[in-house]
């Protein structure tokens, strides 16, 4: 089934709660890739992590809403082409709305220039590597990088898609 009636937009602050709440609940019910996602303490920093991050960003963020329910939200933050998170809730999962999130995002990147679009996940995350490689997305890195919002080491992917050839615009 895929997700009809799907509205992305820009992120007010009446959204904030909701788009914490919405990555916390996909975090949560992504399941435990390392040992120390069943810690208290990580699962902790984590919730406050996912509550702080739309009130602290530096970036942009965009909301998938359905019938006026938050179901999944996206962020870019440090570079451009940077997708910095990706995030739905997990009962709108494999319907369509990451599909659209990400549509949305790389859409917008194209239209201002940039040749590729870059995001990271963790390697056993083997649903969102799917979903990133059928939207195009290829491997580029493996290994393991500090996790400053979990504060562990963790195991992971860094992965690209080429945009439309067009030169950059400056």
């Amino acid at each position: 089934m895929v997700v009809t009636d799907l509205t992305i937009r820009t992120i007010v602050p009446a959204d904030h709660e909701a788009v914490g709440a919405v990555g916390f609940a996909a975090w949560a019910a992504g399941g435990a890739f390392e040992d120390c996602y069943r810690d208290p303490h990580v699962i902790a920093k984590v919730q406050q992590e996912f509550a702080a991050f739309p009130h602290e960003t530096k970036g942009e963020i965009f909301v998938a809403e359905q019938a006026g329910e938050i179901v999944g939200w996206t962020a870019r933050e440090g570079e451009r082409n940077y997708v910095s998170d990706l995030w739905v809730h997990p009962y709108s999962q494999g319907k369509g709305v990451g599909r659209a999130l990400l549509s949305y995002l790389y859409e917008l990147m194209a239209a201002e220039g940039l040749a590729t679009v870059r995001l990271d996940t963790h390697a056993r995350n083997e649903r969102a590597i799917r979903l990133y490689e059928r939207c195009g997305f290829t491997i580029i890195w493996h290994g393991v990088e500090f996790s400053k919002s979990m504060g562990v080491p963790l195991e992971k992917v860094h992965m690209e898609k080429q945009l439309a050839d067009r030169p950059n615009r400056r």
